[in-house]
């Protein structure tokens, strides 16, 4: 990775884990622009190489890094150099599911599931939220999913973690605002991706990356707790958290959902 060099504050600096993803790709893409300094996370190192060629060329300075979030320490030896972060999205994650038979989800997949959408999350912002809390501003947004509202029979330790991600930042938004610090939780649908192309059942509403960016990062400027899409996708998600979970159960099952 290119060294840091001293902080220029008329810039903005975003730091984006996940960039080779669908939506993290579309982001980095939609935020490139003159005066930005990207930092973009990715496992795929020619996607991520992909990614930040194009960022570069609408006039971005882009920072690469490719970690494995799961190594905890080497995530925190590297946040720990980067200039002062202004936006950090914390998009990366996976996905992992019960088997056709109704088989468990492999553990060894659960664990590497926890560590990436909730641990991992928790380690960047106890890494990145003390520079923001001196300066009395900065933005962390969490991508979560609107399987967080309620879990799905198909996908119990995918749910799992996106209610943590979900539950974690609505606590900080809380705990943080009054220091000047915005937090947001994003809770898509289904985006068209290879991870979402994995996961079993119907996929409904099923929106463009570059759509979904478009949006976030719309309601990331707007500073909405809680950016979730599409509708009426949303709307049927939150209900079956507040209905009696008897019946939301049902309601997944009759949906295909269900085992």
């Amino acid at each position: 990775m290119e060294m840091s060099r001293p902080s220029d504050r008329s810039e903005q600096n975003i730091l984006i884990t996940g960039a080779t993803g669908a939506i993290g790709a579309a982001l980095a893409e939609i935020y490139a622009q003159r005066g930005v300094t990207l930092y973009l996370h990715g496992r795929n190192v020619k996607k991520l190489t992909e990614v930040a060629e194009c960022c570069r060329q609408k006039g971005a300075r882009v920072l690469t890094q490719c970690l494995d979030l799961r190594d905890f320490a080497a995530l925190q030896s590297w946040l720990s150099v980067l200039e002062p972060l202004d936006l950090v999205i914390i998009n990366a994650g996976m996905n992992t599911h019960i088997g056709p038979a109704g088989e468990p989800e492999p553990l060894n997949e659960v664990e590497a599931l926890l560590d990436i959408n909730l641990k991992s999350a928790m380690i960047i912002t106890h890494t990145v939220t003390p520079s923001m809390r001196v300066r009395g501003s900065g933005q962390i947004a969490f991508v979560s999913s609107l399987a967080a509202y309620f879990g799905l029979p198909i996908t119990p330790a995918y749910c799992a973690s996106k209610a943590g991600l979900k539950a974690y930042g609505e606590a900080l938004r809380g705990w943080l605002a009054k220091e000047g610090i915005r937090i947001n939780v994003i809770m898509p649908g289904y985006v068209k991706s290879p991870m979402c192309d994995d996961m079993p059942g119907s996929k409904p509403f099923l929106w463009s990356s570059k759509r979904a960016a478009k949006v976030i990062k719309r309601g990331l400027e707007r500073d909405q707790a809680r950016i979730s899409f599409p509708f009426p996708l949303n709307w049927g998600a939150w209900w079956l958290a507040v209905l009696p979970a008897s019946i939301s159960i049902i309601i997944v099952r009759l949906l295909g959902y269900g085992d």
